[in-house]
């Protein structure tokens, strides 16, 4: 047999409430169709479901079991409403976001882990990708949105990117390296250090040539290649190796990892950190919640990495 959920979500508020009238109150109904209800289903099962002749009304054994049953059923289409409305809104779901590793380890991880903090309902599942493997898996439908740095001009037709972040590149090393302590550096001063090279397939690699190349560096002896962000970042502070980060990658590791910047200035890529979204999909509510979040959180931290420059500025 068969019963309505309606009907029995009405009898557990009719049984919580302890009247017809009271209950109807509760339901946003009418008494006479409360009781109507009631007594259908009633007949329904063929038994009383509230003992006759008792005020207030009280349910049989049957009555109270069944109301039980109604109870959890209302709870939980309460809960399911309420993930609906959650889900709507960009608070609760799924999100598939891809970015390259350097980035999103050294700056976006830590945007991520606040985000949850506010939105402890949004499943995040990140992957690893160079532009050109990203891209491929915005357009399969593989991803919601991707943060990689890309040069605006050379945005792809279908694609929407938001630039959020100057493409900015610095000489790093350890916070206590011999060159942190000069004034003006040198070609000779920086000649005799090994690099630390970036993986030969991303765009780091090449922003490293291009870098070096700008201040006559065109042959550099390299001592560790490849790897993570993680691998590189205990070689640099383990040793006087040099490397070419991203200032915002240095800029938030710098306490944590005890890295600093050299004021050398070296050629910046035509590119800047974006949000790169396909035009003809929209992904779940939580992909446009998160990218505002992070727009946000990404502009606040150029404000601050420009505001230490100009106070570097005023004191040289």
């Amino acid at each position: 047999m068969k019963l309505d959920s309606d009907h029995l979500e009405i009898l557990a508020v009719i049984v919580e409430k302890g009247g017809l009238t009271e209950g109807a109150e509760a339901l946003g109904k009418s008494q006479p169709s409360v009781s109507r209800t009631i007594a259908f289903l009633q007949d329904r099962v063929g038994m009383p479901l509230f003992e006759p002749g008792r005020r207030p009304l009280r349910p049989t054994e049957l009555g109270q079991s069944l109301a039980r049953i109604g109870a959890q059923i209302r709870s939980l289409n309460q809960e399911a409403s309420q993930l609906l409305t959650r889900y709507r809104a960009g608070h609760a779901g799924r999100l598939r976001i891809g970015g390259t590793p350097i980035f999103m380890d050294g700056v976006i991880s830590t945007m991520v882990a606040d985000f949850q903090a506010h939105e402890p309902d949004v499943q995040i599942d990140q992957s690893y990708g160079y532009l050109d493997e990203l891209l491929t898996q915005l357009r399969n439908g593989a991803l919601d949105l991707a943060i990689a740095p890309l040069s605006p001009s050379m945005t792809p037709k279908d694609m929407e990117f938001t630039p959020v972040l100057a493409g900015r590149n610095v000489v790093a090393c350890r916070a206590s390296h011999p060159l942190i302590r000069r004034g003006a550096i040198t070609m000779d001063d920086i000649r005799p250090y090994q690099w630390i090279s970036p993986p030969e397939n991303s765009p780091l690699y090449l922003d490293l040539q291009l870098a070096l190349r700008s201040i006559g560096q065109e042959n550099f002896r390299v001592n560790f290649s490849g790897g993570s962000l993680a691998s590189i970042l205990s070689v640099l502070v383990g040793s006087d190796s040099l490397t070419v980060l991203p200032y915002s990658v240095v800029f938030m590791s710098r306490k944590t990892m005890g890295i600093d910047a050299l004021p050398v200035k070296i050629e910046h890529p035509a590119r800047r950190l974006g949000i790169i979204r396909p035009k003809d999909r929209s992904g779940p509510p939580s992909a446009a919640q998160f990218a505002s979040f992070l727009t946000s959180e990404l502009a606040r931290l150029q404000a601050r990495m420009d505001h230490e420059q100009q106070v570097t500025r005023r004191r040289g």
